[in-house]
């Protein structure tokens, strides 16, 4: 290999302590060649790519890759956070020793890179010029050029971003090494994958995938785990897996933004990317900030709560989207966006993409389809070719698509805004099938908080044999939980206490169904009038009715134009069911004693609501 020093002069690259990273790192990794990486050699490196059959292309100028088939989501089993200090031990971080997870990964990642070119990415996970830049820099080292592309995509990546900074030491030393994929022992006793984010060193250490989160260190372990760690540690921010949206009334010249945390599966890609209703189109616009992580603060100058999105690109789920559902995604990766697809179908022929959702039903002709795994569809007995089961699905149900912000075509005006967003409300999503109702505002900071982390997604019957109750999910933040939940729900009283103007709290539901399982909302571009709601009571132009937990709209309140809603569809989505939520409040009350140190204010709001229903 040649000098590291000439390498790294040749590039530019210049800060001091980042070559030393590099160089330490070059030395226990060992690959054959390191190359420093700028958004700009995106071009180049795709063509490499393809030209070694590493990603193959898709009709259009788009792109595909295929991961190993037991690498093909995150691992929450297999993520922790280490520190040096026990007691920041919590319910769901997965606490280990911050020297004993070192020891662990040096021990892994010894000459695991023989042969392979180390890729430095220097990137920023913020607007440059964001009050909060100076926790966004990190330099992630992989021995992965698929994981190149998909980082250029989701941040901004160039040596600029190191070069200057005011403190040159305070950069977030991210370091993936993918292993010997088919012989980590996934899922076994022996399984050697482990994905550690050193919080209190500043310092991820990833071994053992290549796929999504497990290895595009820029986004979770650091724009959600290391950021929600850094931001309790300096008592500045929150680091959320938040949507954040812009509505515009056109009509007034108003405008609001919306942030807000929803479990898997809760429909949260959908709200983010929304456009208004036809009926609505006319009067307000709806704009995307961000479908997956917000960081939250006070600006000191005008003492208002503010948001941004840390990143650059959005790294969404393929299956069921489709003009329909997400017509806006479905732009977003449309011919000319350079978007890369995952494990999702490819006609090696025609260079088609496809995965289930869509379209109705696959393609007809299975000639030239592979799937997920990489195995031809045509070489499957026919009764498994098309017959929509589980197990012969042609994409994985994790499939993703990588595209950049600026390609989605709603996208903010003001998204790269170093000064971030005014928030007017923060909203926790959950699915319930009959005890949440479509959307009901909370009275305090508290009661929102309290809300937040008790939010959870009704298990399945037939996964959980438990209908109706919550695998909860504190804030969305179940598997990216950096500290004790305790001092998480203090430090969310601290910081959105701090704001001078507070932002409304509300919990929604967009997934209520009848006896015969049908949904009585319709949800995706709909769910804009429970939002509009919300703002109007914020606002004063609406009143809403109370209730034991919260403030629900009155029916004349929701601006239904253009709606058609049965009447006992819009009762049932306004009603609250006494006998269930006073079961619910038994539950979470057994899921918040699991958590120490919880201030007494979230229980001061438990108990509020307790004493609310024995009034009503």
């Amino acid at each position: 290999m040649k000098d590291i020093d000439g390498i790294l002069d040749e590039a530019g690259l210049t800060n001091p302590h980042v070559r030393e990273y590099v160089k330490e790192w070059a030395e226990i990794t060992q690959p054959e060649r390191i190359e420093v990486v700028n958004a700009a050699d995106d071009d180049r490196l795709l063509a490499e790519s393809v030209e070694e059959g590493e990603i193959l292309p898709v009709k259009g100028g788009l792109y595909y890759s295929r991961s190993y088939w037991k690498d093909t989501a995150r691992s929450e089993e297999r993520t922790v956070v280490a520190t040096s200090d026990p007691k920041e031990k919590g319910v769901y971080n997965n606490w280990r020793d911050a020297q004993e997870t070192v020891d662990v990964q040096i021990k892994r990642m010894t000459g695991a890179s023989k042969g392979k070119t180390m890729y430095v990415l220097p990137y920023l996970m913020s607007p440059v010029g964001n009050p909060l830049e100076k926790y966004a820099v990190g330099v992630e080292l992989t021995d992965s050029r698929t994981v190149v592309h998909h980082m250029i995509r989701m941040a901004r990546v160039g040596v600029e971003y190191v070069n200057n900074l005011k403190e040159p030491d305070h950069f977030v030393r991210a370091v993936h090494v993918t292993g010997d994929l088919e012989n980590l022992g996934q899922g076994t006793d022996d399984d050697q994958r482990l994905f550690a984010t050193v919080a209190d060193r500043r310092t991820i250490l990833h071994f053992g995938s290549s796929y999504g989160g497990n290895a595009l260190l820029g986004k979770i372990a650091h724009g959600l785990r290391q950021a929600c760690y850094d931001g309790w540690d300096s008592k500045e921010f929150l680091a959320e897996q938040f949507m954040l949206i812009g509505i515009t009334d056109k009509e007034t010249g108003r405008r609001y933004h919306i942030c807000g945390g929803f479990p898997s599966a809760s429909g949260k890609t959908n709200l983010a990317m929304m456009l208004p209703p036809d009926a609505l189109g006319d009067r307000y616009q709806v704009d995307f900030y961000g479908d997956d992580i917000a960081w939250l603060w006070v600006n000191p100058e005008d003492g208002k709560l503010y948001g941004m999105n840390p990143e650059f690109g959005a790294f969404g789920v393929a299956k069921d989207t489709n003009e329909v559902t997400n017509p806006t995604a479905m732009e977003s990766i449309a011919p000319g966006t350079k978007v890369l697809f995952t494990n999702v179908a490819y006609n090696e022929k025609t260079q088609e993409v496809w995965w289930e959702g869509l379209t109705p039903e696959p393609p007809a002709d299975v000639d030239g389809w592979i799937d997920w795994k990489g195995n031809r569809i045509a070489d499957r007995p026919v009764e498994n070719q098309r017959s929509g089961a589980k197990e012969d699905a042609w994409a994985h149900p994790n499939s993703r698509f990588t595209t950049t912000l600026a390609n989605v075509p709603n996208v903010a005006e003001d998204f790269e805004r170093p000064e971030g967003v005014p928030i007017d409300a923060i909203i926790f999503g959950g699915r319930a099938r009959d005890r949440e109702p479509l959307i009901r505002a909370l009275r305090s900071i508290p009661e929102g908080v309290y809300d937040g982390l008790t939010l959870g997604a009704e298990a399945t019957f037939a996964a959980e044999g438990k209908e109706g109750v919550l695998r909860y999910d504190p804030m969305s933040m179940r598997p990216f939980m950096a500290y004790p939940e305790g001092e998480y729900a203090a430090h969310w009283l601290r910081i959105i206490g701090a704001a001078k103007e507070t932002p409304i709290f509300a919990h929604v539901n967009w997934f209520q169904r009848d006896e015969d399982g049908r949904y009585i909302w319709p949800g995706y571009r709909d769910n804009l009038r429970a939002l509009l709601w919300l703002m109007d009571l914020k606002e004063g132009r609406a009143e809403g009715q109370e209730t034991p937990v919260g403030i629900l709209p009155r029916q004349e309140e929701l601006n239904l134009e253009g709606m058609d809603i049965a009447q006992e569809d819009l009762d049932q989505l306004l009603y609250i069911d006494e006998k269930k939520w006073l079961a619910e409040m038994e539950r979470r009350e057994e899921h918040l004693e699991q958590f120490d140190g919880l201030p007494e204010e979230i229980w001061e709001a438990h108990r509020d609501v307790l004493k609310k229903f024995e009034e009503n």
